[in-house]
């Protein structure tokens, strides 16, 4: 993925799956300058990390946010 569109996904109000390492995440912030996200997994909330933005994958199926 690239650091716009991981940036536009974590600005966007409709929820967008995305996966890292093949379970699905939720992006909370970008940092362009390191080129990494600050993600979660879905199932786990508490499990935050910084990962290479370029390891994010985007699936075409659109989740809506609650």
């Amino acid at each position: 993925m690239t650091i716009q569109r991981a940036q536009e996904i974590s600005e966007s109000p409709t929820m967008v799956h995305v996966t890292y390492n093949g379970d699905s995440v939720y992006i909370q912030h970008i940092d362009t300058n390191k080129e990494t996200a600050r993600i979660y997994p879905l199932s786990d909330p508490r499990k935050e990390q910084d990962v290479p933005v370029s390891d994010l994958m985007e699936s075409d199926k659109s989740m809506v946010r609650e």
